[in-house]
C-alpha cells in the first residue's frame, strides 16, 4: 500500500510562488486516488499470477494517474526542469513521488512494495524475455513473422527466415489445415537447432471472425491486352506462356504433345470469346512450352481451338474469375443465411446484392442502427431492417465510382455483441497443436475478460496454462476494456498484448488508430507487458519488394513495442532484413518514449 512520508535534505526551487503549494497539493491527492483504487482492487490484486503482482500493482496506479486531466500540473513542473510525468508508465509511484519531494526540496522516499525506476524498466525486460524469447544482439524489438502456406513444405524458406532474423514465427490457424501447421512447426524446431538461432511460436487462435459468403464464378477466360498509347494503338504485344498442365500458376493448359511441335515464328489462329478472328505468333519455344504474342485485345476461354496449320488443339482448363457486387452509397445490400453463391449485383440490375454471412448468430444479435463494416472498412453502412429474410443494410460510405465486394471479406460490427463463445469445436485440431508445439497462444477477437478466462480455462483443463498469452486488441469493445482484460490475462504466468491494427482501424475509425495505438502502449507498459506491433508493416516491401516511405517510418517508430509483426508476401525476406536493419538503427535514438541522446555524427562539424 502507498505510504506517506519524505527525507531532507534538498532546497525547493527558487521562484515557485503560490504555485509550489498548489503543485504539491495536486500531487498528493494523485497519490491519494492511487491509495484509493489500489485498495478498491485489492481482489483483482489477491487474483492476479503471484509473479504478476506488483506489475499489476503499477497497471492500477496508473489507472489512477489517467483518470486526471494532467496537464496543468505537466506544466508546473515542466517549467522549473522537473519530471512532467510523461514517461511514468513502468514506475509510476517513484515518479509521483519524486516530483512531489522535489517540489518539497525533498529527497524521495518510496514504500517498500512500491516500484523503482530499475525495477520498473527491468520488470519490461523480464515479462519480454519470458515471452518472446531473449533480446536478440544490437536491437530490442523481436521480429515476428507469419508463415506462409509454403513454410510448410519449402524447409530453406523456413530456415531462412530464422537466418534472416525471426525471432518468433506465427502460425495463423485461420488458413491452412492441421498437417501443414504440424509441418511448419517442425521446420521451425529444425532452423532453431541448425542456424544456433532460438525461434519460438506463437499460434493464432482465429475467434469469430464473420466473412462474407460465396458468389457465382465468372466465366472460365483468360484476358490478353497489348500495351497502348494515348491515342489507343498498340505499341507493345501481349504475350501469354502456353503449357501443358493446369497447375502452373499464369500459363494457359494446352496439349504437350501440340507444344512441343510449336517453333519459333509459327502462326497460331483462333476465334475468341467474341468470334473475333486473332493470330497468336509464336515468339520462343522449347523446354515444354511456348511463348506467344498477340497485337489485338484476346480473350481465351476454355476448349477454345488453337490451329497451326492444320495441326490443332484445345485449351484446357483455366481458372474461374472471381465475381464481385459493386456497390454505390445509397445501394441496399442484404446479408443473408443462404450460403449458396450469389449472383453478382451492379448499380441498375435489379432487385439488390445479397451476400451469405459466415456466423449465424449475426442473424439473432444484430438490430436495426447498427454500423456494419466491409472489407476492412473499404464499404460502410448501417442496419436498416432485421427479419426472416436476413438483414437489409443501407450503404452510407463508399467511393464515389463504387466499391466492388467480393468473396470471403471481413464483416464487422462494431456495435453489435454477438454473444458467441471465443472457441468452438472447429479449434480443437488448433489448440491441440498450440499446446504441444507453441510458446505462446495469440487469441483473436476479443470483447470481454470472460473471453480470456474461458482461454485460460481451455487451457488449464489441457495441462498448459504455463503457455505464453498473447490478447488481440482489435475490437471496440476489447480496447475499451483493455484495464480488464489485462488484469484476467496476468493470472497467467506469462502474458503479452498484440496491437492489431487492421480491424481495430477498421472498429475504431481510421482517423482515431494511431491515439487508440499511443493508449494501447501505454497501459501495456504500465502493467510491464511487451506489446507486438502488428499489420502492414513494410507490406508493400513484402508485396512488392519497394517499400513505401511512410512504411519505412512506420517501420521504425515500431522500436516503440518489443515485437514488430510482418505478414506473407513474396518478398518477405527483403522485409524481414529490411526491418532488422531498422530496427538496429533505431535501437540507438530510441527506448519506448524515451529518446536516447547518443552522439550523433549526420552533420558536417564546426570548423
Amino acid at each position: 500500500m502507498l505510504e506517506e512520508g519524505h527525507g531532507r535534505g534538498l532546497s525547493a526551487p527558487a521562484g515557485w510562488g503560490p504555485q509550489r503549494t498548489d503543485l504539491i497539493a495536486q500531487l498528493g491527492m494523485i497519490a491519494e486516488d492511487m491509495r484509493r483504487m489500489e485498495h478498491a482492487r485489492a481482489g483483482d490484486l489477491e487474483r492476479v499470477h503471484p509473479d504478476r503482482r506488483r506489475d499489476a500493482q503499477n497497471l492500477i496506479h496508473y489507472l489512477a494517474l489517467r483518470r486526471r486531466d494532467l496537464r496543468p500540473v505537466q506544466r508546473m513542473l515542466a517549467e522549473r526542469g522537473l519530471s512532467s510525468l510523461g514517461r511514468c508508465e513502468p514506475h509510476v509511484l517513484a515518479t509521483l513521488l519524486a516530483a512531489e519531494a522535489a517540489a518539497r526540496g525533498e529527497r524521495p522516499r518510496l514504500p517498500p512494495e512500491g516500484v523503482t525506476f530499475t525495477e520498473g524498466r527491468a520488470a519490461l525486460d523480464g515479462n519480454t524475455d519470458a515471452l518472446l524469447g531473449h533480446r536478440p544482439k544490437g536491437r530490442v524489438p523481436r521480429i515476428m513473422v507469419t508463415l506462409p502456406t509454403e513454410a510448410g513444405s519449402d524447409y530453406a524458406m523456413v530456415r531462412r527466415f530464422v537466418e534472416l532474423g525471426m525471432d518468433v514465427a506465427r502460425i495463423n490457424g485461420a488458413h491452412d489445415d492441421p498437417e501443414i501447421w504440424e509441418r511448419m512447426a517442425d521446420h521451425v524446431a529444425r532452423a532453431s537447432v541448425e542456424t544456433g538461432r532460438p525461434c519460438r511460436v506463437s499460434v493464432d487462435l482465429p475467434g469469430p471472425k464473420l466473412r462474407t459468403g460465396a458468389l457465382v464464378d465468372g466465366p472460365a477466360v483468360v484476358r490478353l491486352r497489348p500495351r497502348r498509347d494515348a491515342r489507343g494503338i498498340a505499341v507493345f504485344p501481349a504475350s501469354a506462356v502456353l503449357a501443358a498442365g493446369t497447375d502452373r500458376a499464369g500459363m494457359i493448359p494446352v496439349d504437350a504433345g501440340w507444344v512441343a511441335r510449336r517453333r519459333q515464328g509459327d502462326v497460331v489462329d483462333l476465334f475468341d470469346t467474341r468470334g473475333a478472328s486473332r493470330h497468336l505468333v509464336v515468339r520462343e519455344a522449347g523446354a515444354g512450352q511456348c511463348i506467344v504474342e498477340v497485337w489485338d485485345t484476346t480473350y481465351l476461354e476454355t476448349g477454345a481451338a488453337l490451329d497451326c496449320r492444320g495441326d490443332v488443339a484445345a485449351v484446357g482448363p483455366l481458372p474461374r474469375r472471381a465475381q464481385a457486387h459493386t456497390l454505390r452509397i445509397g445501394d441496399p445490400l442484404w446479408l443473408v443465411h443462404d450460403d449458396s453463391p450469389a449472383p453478382p449485383w451492379y448499380p441498375g440490375a435489379p432487385g439488390a446484392a445479397r451476400i451469405g454471412c459466415s456466423l449465424a448468430a449475426v442473424f439473432t444479435t444484430a438490430a436495426v442502427g447498427d454500423r456494419v463494416l466491409l472489407d476492412d472498412g473499404r464499404i460502410g453502412g448501417v442496419i436498416e431492417a432485421v427479419d426472416a429474410s436476413g438483414i437489409r443494410v443501407r450503404v452510407l460510405d463508399a467511393p464515389p465510382a463504387g466499391a466492388r465486394l467480393r468473396a470471403e471479406k471481413g464483416i464487422n460490427l462494431p456495435d453489435t455483441d454477438l454473444g458467441v463463445p471465443i472457441i468452438s469445436d472447429a479449434d480443437e485440431p488448433l489448440l491441440d497443436l498450440a499446446t504441444r508445439r507453441a510458446d505462446m497462444l495469440a487469441v483473436s477477437f476479443l470483447h470481454h475478460e470472460r473471453d480470456v478466462d474461458l482461454v485460460r480455462d481451455v487451457l488449464r483443463t489441457r495441462r498448459r496454462d504455463d503457455i505464453g498469452l498473447v490478447l488481440k486488441i482489435e475490437t471496440g469493445a476489447a480496447f475499451e476494456r483493455l484495464p480488464e482484460l489485462l488484469l484476467h490475462a496476468m493470472r497467467s504466468p506469462r502474458v503479452g498484448v498484440m496491437i492489431a491494427r487492421g480491424d481495430l482501424a477498421v472498429e475504431g475509425s481510421f482517423e482515431r488508430l494511431a491515439e487508440v495505438q499511443e493508449e494501447v502502449l501505454w497501459l501495456s507498459e504500465a502493467a510491464h507487458l511487451p506489446v507486438i506491433w502488428a499489420t502492414e508493416v513494410l507490406d508493400q516491401l513484402a508485396r512488392t519488394g519497394r517499400p513505401s516511405r511512410a512504411e519505412v517510418t512506420d517501420a521504425a517508430m515500431a522500436q516503440r513495442a518489443e515485437c514488430v509483426m510482418l505478414n506473407k508476401g513474396p518478398y518477405i525476406d527483403a522485409a524481414i532484413a529490411v526491418l532488422d536493419d531498422i530496427l538496429r538503427r533505431m535501437s540507438g535514438h530510441q527506448r519506448k518514449k524515451t529518446s536516447l541522446l547518443r552522439p550523433l555524427r549526420s552533420w558536417v562539424a564546426d570548423p
